[in-house]
This record gives structure tokens, C-alpha cells and sequence, in this order.
């Protein structure tokens, strides 16, 4: 689920540069973990720099629900050999599998909850109105519910809900009056499709640079791959997971992620047993920003279980 530049080389496959890596690293691996988990191990770009830092016995596992991102990770961390530990999962099993590589107790873990530059220009996937494709928008193609459900069968009322809470999107009620007109015709089958009858529906003008899709589909994303509820799991099972001195580092690039996040790292600060590392949340800086524009909305937020 990262969100990361990326470019395609001759011979080297796809190299991502992880958002934040420098921030992440100087985080994570001050107390030099022995037992680190990537909750979103995309192609592997923040596991390879966690790795390289951290002292040469540890071990990492990496989770995540794309099989065909894990397939790079597992590629792009050969190196490591028996030192990485990659499972196809969702975060929010984080517990479980934890339980099952032996890991008694975890020294860092990382969750970067951007979407993925390999998922998200890869037409097939459905995620962006930029390019063409199906409705899709899973983050695990073995999962049953696509975008195209939603949209064609959800009724009005729903879908109105679904992208005024996800997506903050103040005209979700003429969206969703218009998607269910839209399929009374036929179904609505692709990004095209959805992106037009968005900008029929409350105009083709970009308020503060954001097209006016981009909520729209922020907030089908997010339903069909129930990424809140995952969150919520992870955010209470994860920090049940550190070892004495063990830290969690999360990345957030939305208002909704980021206040969850932020309030329940607060809650824990708050009984005691944790201690918050970022009173606020840190940024990328304008360095990063230029060679990866979309990185620019992320937030760092960083707890350590105490000693």
C-alpha cells in the first residue's frame, strides 16, 4: 500500500524510493531492532532500508495483500535470505501473524497506508481516473468485492453515505443520484465511465487542485477494501505486539487515517504504557516533495511501548 515514486530501468525491474525512508530509518532503528515488521511491505523499498540499518541478526516480516507487489518485495530482498519472512496478508491479522514466524516480541514495526504507484498506474487495477480500466480497486484480487459492485448495486442512499464519509465529498448525494441513473441504462463498467459522470454531476473545475473525481474514488477504494476497519485491527493489535522499548511507526496521507491514528496513539500515551515519540506528525520535506509529488500529503507518527 505504498505510495512511491517509481521508475522502470533497463535490467533492474521497478525501483521504488519509499516515502519518508530517512525518517522511517532514523525512527525505527535508533535502538537497533532485532525483530522488525513492514505491516505494508509493497515492493520491499522501506523493509531494504530497514534491513540495511538494522543490525546484521535481524529479521523481518513483510505482509501485504498484493501478491503481485509481494512477488517484487520477495525478488528485490533475495539479498537478505533467511532474514525476511514475506506473507500474503492484510494488517489486520497483524497478531496472528506475528504469532505464527515466532516472534515473541517486536522491536519496530512500520505501516505506510499510501496507495501503491505499481497498483495505482497499472490500468488493470482500476484505482486511478487518470487511465482507463475496469472498477476494480482491490488491493487483493483474490477478494470478491470490486468497485463495480458497489457502484452498480449499492442503493442510492448508501453510496451517497459511502462517499460522504470516506471521500468528505460534499456533492455525494447528486454523485450517487447520478451513478444510479447512469446504470438504469446500462452498467457503469470503467474508470472513464465513473470519471465522466462525476464531472457531469458536480462539474469538470479542480477546487485547490484536486480533481473533482478524486474523492469519488478515494472513498469506493476505501470501502471495497474495508481499509478503516483493517486500520482499526491494526492500530489495536499492533501495539500489543512490541517488545519493552518496541516502537510503531504509521504513515497516513488522508484526514481520516491520520486522525485515527493520531487518537489512538494519544489514547495509549495516555494510560500510560506508551509514550508518544511525535507530538506531531512529521512531514516529508520540499526535497522529497519535488521528486515525488505524491508523497506530499504524508504523516509520520511514531509510539514507543516503554521499557
Amino acid at each position: 500500500m505504498h505510495e512511491a515514486a517509481y521508475s522502470d530501468k533497463p535490467g533492474t525491474g521497478t525501483v521504488h524510493e519509499p516515502v519518508m525512508g530517512a525518517e522511517v530509518v532514523a525512527m525505527l532503528c535508533e535502538r537497533r531492532p532485532l525483530r522488525i515488521v513492514d505491516a505494508t511491505l509493497g515492493t520491499g523499498g522501506h523493509a531494504a532500508m530497514l534491513l540495511e540499518a538494522a543490525p546484521a541478526g535481524a529479521c523481518l516480516l513483510g505482509l501485504d495483500r498484493d501478491a503481485q507487489a509481494l512477488a517484487l518485495a520477495a525478488m528485490r530482498l533475495e539479498r537478505f535470505g533467511s532474514r525476511v519472512i514475506v506473507r500474503h496478508a492484510n494488517f489486520s491479522a497483524l497478531a496472528q501473524m506475528v504469532g505464527e514466524a515466532g516472534f515473541s516480541g517486536v522491536d519496530a514495526i512500520l505501516a505506510d497506508l499510501g496507495m501503491s504507484s505499481f497498483a495505482l498506474d497499472d490500468p488493470t487495477r482500476g484505482f486511478s481516473f487518470m487511465r482507463e480500466g475496469p472498477l476494480d480497486m482491490r488491493m487483493d484480487n483474490t477478494a470478491r468485492l470490486r468497485a463495480y459492485d458497489l457502484v452498480n448495486e449499492e442503493p442510492e442512499a448508501e453510496l451517497a453515505r459511502i462517499i460522504y464519509e470516506y471521500g468528505e465529498e460534499r456533492g455525494s448525494r447528486r454523485i450517487a443520484r447520478a451513478m444510479v441513473e447512469a446504470r438504469r441504462r446500462h452498467p457503469i463498467e470503467t474508470t472513464g465511465e465513473l470519471r465522466a459522470l462525476i464531472e457531469r454531476a458536480i462539474g469538470s473545475r479542480r477546487v485547490g487542485g484536486v480533481h473533482p473525481a478524486t474523492r469519488t474514488f478515494q472513498a469506493l477504494r476505501i470501502a471495497v477494501n474495508d481499509e478503516l476497519g483493517s486500520l482499526r485491527a491494526l492500530l489495536e493489535e499492533g501495539p500489543r505486539c512490541l517488545a519493552p522499548g518496541g516502537r510503531m511507526a504509521v504513515i497516513a496521507y488522508h484526514s481520516l487515517e491520520d486522525r485515527m491514528v493520531k487518537t489512538r496513539m494519544r489514547e495509549l500515551a495516555h494510560q500510560g504504557d506508551f509514550s508518544l515519540l511525535t507530538r506531531k506528525a512529521m512531514r516529508p520535506g520540499p526535497e522529497e516533495i519535488a521528486r515525488n509529488p505524491r508523497a506530499r500529503s504524508a504523516r509520520l507518527r511514531c509510539l514507543q511501548r516503554n521499557p
